[in-house]
């Protein structure tokens, strides 16, 4: 009960502006985040149980999809809500908010800045709060998602786990 009445004061839900663009602007930062982690490296994850011969149970998973990991990642994730801005489609004039930052190994690929309408910090820091209001919310969800190396993540987490996207993104099929 109480957290609806945060979501209501905030204003999360499928008719708050920031909410949407949030939700996507996280998946698409984890999803790369993820993709720059060498598959090769793992971790032993397991209980404190014994098995009956006094052997512990663990098994190895990779790092880049363990819960710590994804943990780690999701308490940084809203930083770089800083690398986001306005965008306008030139031609059918739909705005969303996108990257615009390059990362390091874009090798100096710049979207075209006329697209962008910067907002200052009071965008950035709206679309922050966004962030960490729905990775609060929704982080174990967010972490079983990226453990079951779903397909489609961006989709199952901004329509169907949280309800923050119900928009023309996913009919147009972009994610």
């Amino acid at each position: 009960p109480a957290l609806w009445f945060i979501r209501l004061a905030l204003g999360l839900n499928c008719k708050h502006a920031l909410s949407s663009p949030a939700c996507m602007a996280i998946a698409d930062e984890l999803n790369y985040t993820i993709s720059q982690i060498d598959p090769k490296k793992t971790v032993q994850v397991g209980g404190f149980r014994l098995n009956p011969d006094g052997s512990l149970q663990e098994k190895t998973v990779p790092l880049a999809k363990s819960q710590t990991h994804l943990s780690e990642l999701l308490d940084e994730v809203c930083n770089s809500m800083s690398d986001y801005a306005l965008y306008e489609d030139p031609d059918t004039k739909e705005q969303s908010y996108k990257r615009f930052a390059p990362r390091g190994n874009d090798g100096g690929n710049f979207p075209d800045f006329k697209n962008f309408k910067f907002a200052g910090p009071e965008g950035t820091d709206s679309l922050k709060f966004a962030c960490e209001t729905i990775v609060e919310e929704l982080e174990d969800d967010i972490i079983s998602l990226f453990t079951r190396e779903e397909k489609r993540v961006a989709k199952k987490l901004c329509s169907e786990i949280s309800d923050h996207c119900k928009n023309s993104v996913f009919q147009h099929g972009e994610l």
